[in-house]
């Protein structure tokens, strides 16, 4: 059982922490163009990763899907479910990138920032929204991959896309002095390059399997329903998300670039922390169709295992560099100086991090959509009045900061591990059969 979650998981790990690493490489070199660039990062990421990450159902619906007909027998079918899955994130992808592209000075401006740090979000963002539909097609394609129980095509490409990443934003942000726009563009290139990579191998393991390549309208409609569940319960997380940034932008400039750092870093943890949960939804998917019960419960318990103990890890060392860690994303001394109490609490609460996000993977998998759906609202409801509570009463400064990063990793995300707990106890989202 170790050694097959660990030969989905290791690899898995490589994909998943592409985009935030696109994001610390981001942080790392717009930082260093000063204080008001960096928090203008903060706002247009806020919003960038709120699209994207709303969209992050055609990875997740994609991978069980692929799984359970790959469990039942017919390998054709499950190459078939995951290419209707890039059709439908190629035409999303167009949509949203168009629309975002008009609307992004009204989505940057309802923070209430500074006109400058508001103008440098707009610069990014507008930029980035070139890369939407590419991101998109980057979810589909490596949800198609991790149905078929294969992880280590998406890390190789995942590798492929922060090298480039890096040499492209270097270039675009002082080689030729684009700034924090050059920093979008770099972004953007490196996207469409690993697109190219993914349809490569799409089309060959659809021409090795004789699964048609055209989109098929059912397969299309029955991802989009699957997948609506889905989009709800992602909406209910970034909406969480959000609310912390808008918080934080009320406490200042130097406060929100403090936060946009730390909740970078917890998006790489939580992707980190993820490759289980990939792991567990290729694994619950393929034994789901197989019918075989005692696997899928076997995979919860030794998942669970390996997430709560890879987060004391992780947690250990955050904590250990929480006050070095400022100085290599920033050249301001109070965005620095703001850090360390709140790295310290982020640290403590990955343990917790990594039971949340296996279990989410399990009934993921198990295409429990409908409970993470319902769930995910009452979980938002939760940390509302918390968030509330830190703007109205938190002191200025490092203590503020701490407190709304605990609100965020303790409240929110305790209320999520109690309401995934209360459901992977039982046995009602234990669906078996090709479809659920």
């Amino acid at each position: 059982m170790d050694r097959e979650i660990l030969r989905l998981a290791v690899p898995a790990l490589g994909a998943l922490i592409a985009e935030p690493l696109f994001l610390l490489a981001d942080s790392a070199m717009v930082g260093h163009l000063g204080e008001t660039p960096l928090a203008g990062l903060g706002l247009a990421s806020a919003v960038l990763q709120t699209i994207i990450g709303l969209m992050v159902f055609l990875a997740y619906s994609t991978t069980p899907a692929v799984a359970r007909w790959l469990g039942a027998g017919d390998r054709r079918k499950a190459v078939a479910v995951g290419i209707d899955g890039l059709w439908l994130a190629l035409g999303l992808g167009v949509v949203l990138g168009v629309a975002g592209w008009f609307t992004t000075p009204i989505l940057v401006g309802a923070f209430g920032a500074s006109e400058a740090v508001t103008a440098d979000a707009a610069s990014y963002l507008s930029m980035s929204m070139f890369g939407i539909p590419a991101m998109l097609l980057v979810f589909a394609a490596t949800g198609l991959l991790r149905g078929l129980q294969d992880t280590r095509t998406p890390l190789y490409v995942a590798g492929f896309g922060f090298a480039a990443n890096i040499v492209l934003n270097f270039w675009f942000i002082y080689g030729l002095g684009l700034g924090i726009a050059g920093s979008a563009l770099g972004t953007v290139v490196a996207q469409w390059s690993m697109v190219l990579v993914y349809l490569i191998v799409v089309v060959r393991q659809a021409r090795r399997d004789g699964a048609r390549l055209r989109p098929h309208r059912s397969g299309m409609l029955l991802g989009a329903a699957s997948g609506g569940w889905l989009f709800v319960r992602t909406a209910s997380l970034r909406a969480a998300m959000l609310l912390a940034v808008f918080v934080a932008t009320g406490l200042g400039s130097a406060d929100l670039a403090a936060f946009q750092i730390a909740m970078t870093l917890f998006a790489t943890l939580a992707f980190a922390l993820d490759a289980l949960a990939i792991a567990a939804q290729a694994l619950v998917g393929r034994g789901l169709g197989a019918g075989d019960v005692a696997n899928v419960r076997a995979v919860l318990r030794r998942c669970l295992e390996w997430g709560i103990a890879g987060g004391a890890v992780l947690g250990v060392l955050v904590i250990a560099v929480s006050g070095i860690l400022g100085g290599l994303f920033t050249s301001s001394a109070d965005v620095a100086a703001l850090l360390p109490p709140t790295l310290i609490v982020l640290g403590l609460s990955v343990p917790l991090g990594g039971l949340v996000f296996v279990l989410d993977g399990v009934l993921i998998g198990a295409g429990d959509a409908r409970y993470l759906a319902l769930t995910g609202i009452l979980n938002l409801a939760a940390f509302v009045p918390l968030a509330l509570l830190v703007q109205a009463f938190a002191p200025p400064g490092a203590a503020g900061l701490a407190l709304l990063m605990a609100a965020f990793v303790f409240g929110y995300l305790g209320a999520r591990a109690l309401t995934l707990g209360l459901r992977a106890h039982g046995a009602r989202w234990m669906v078996v059969g090709a479809r659920r």
